[in-house]
């Protein structure tokens, strides 16, 4: 569950400008220390996203970072729970969390619901956050991937019509964003990459051409080059792997 995370958002007065600015050029322990110091919501927001971009930029599942997103998002919606991206980034590093941590450990806790939660708060407070739509329909995929669609339905209302809908209102909302299409090819190459070839191959070739406008868009416009020369080759079982590494999976 992932929020997409880039272009639009996060702007504001002169400080958060320049914070942001960090984070977009890729000095993300910077971004995260002035975040956290600056003991803003729009600065805490920044310092969540920043530790999220750092988290998948590593090579390995870093647990660690995306604790310190968790905090860093909880702050903000504490600060002002008004500020619908801060939710996105906690919904999202409870997802990246639960990756790592797996089904068991993340049931007791039921983070898929809380998680939804802060989606679904984020989009009632921006209806046409590209994020937040991407992340819920991910959320959908996800669910339906793990349990199969009439668990997925039964326990949490989630089903692959929903995720797909989604998935279209981002693109609406951001159709030329870099993470939004990247983060909707990985939730569909996770679910069904057969059923949704076609439209995997032309999320990775729309992440690709971008533009990309920060360094972590630069970053997953490369990954989504790996995973289309993979899927072109038809070499599937290598495009499994990388396409688990780069969801987030240990």
């Amino acid at each position: 569950m992932k929020a997409a995370l880039l272009a639009l958002v996060l702007a504001g007065a002169p400080a958060d400008n320049a914070l942001f600015a960090l984070y977009a050029e890729g000095h993300y322990p910077d971004a995260m220390r002035r975040g956290e110091e600056s003991h803003t919501a729009q600065g805490l927001a920044i310092a969540a996203r920043a530790a999220l971009a750092d988290a998948m930029m590593r090579p390995a599942p870093c647990l660690a970072c995306l604790q310190r997103g968790e905090e860093d998002a909880r702050r903000a919606v504490a600060l002002d729970a008004r500020l619908s991206d801060a939710h996105v980034w906690l919904a999202a590093s409870l997802g990246y969390q639960a990756r790592i941590l797996g089904v068991v450990r993340t049931g007791l806790t039921d983070s898929p619901a809380q998680a939804k939660a802060e989606l679904d708060q984020a989009l009632a407070l921006d209806p046409s956050n590209p994020y937040a739509l991407a992340a819920l329909g991910g959320w959908h995929a996800e669910l339906v991937r793990a349990g199969g669609e009439f668990l997925a339905g039964k326990i949490y209302d989630a089903s692959m019509e929903k995720s797909l809908a989604l998935f279209d209102r981002a693109e609406r909302a951001a159709p030329h964003n870099v993470a939004v299409h990247y983060q909707i090819a990985l939730a569909l190459g996770g679910s069904d990459k057969i059923s949704y070839h076609a439209r995997i191959e032309s999320e990775l070739q729309a992440a690709i051409e971008g533009p990309p406008q920060t360094v972590y868009e630069k970053f997953v416009a490369g990954r989504a080059q790996e995973l289309l020369t993979l899927m072109k080759r038809g070499d599937s079982d290598a495009f499994d792997a990388k396409l688990k590494t780069f969801q987030g999976y240990p």
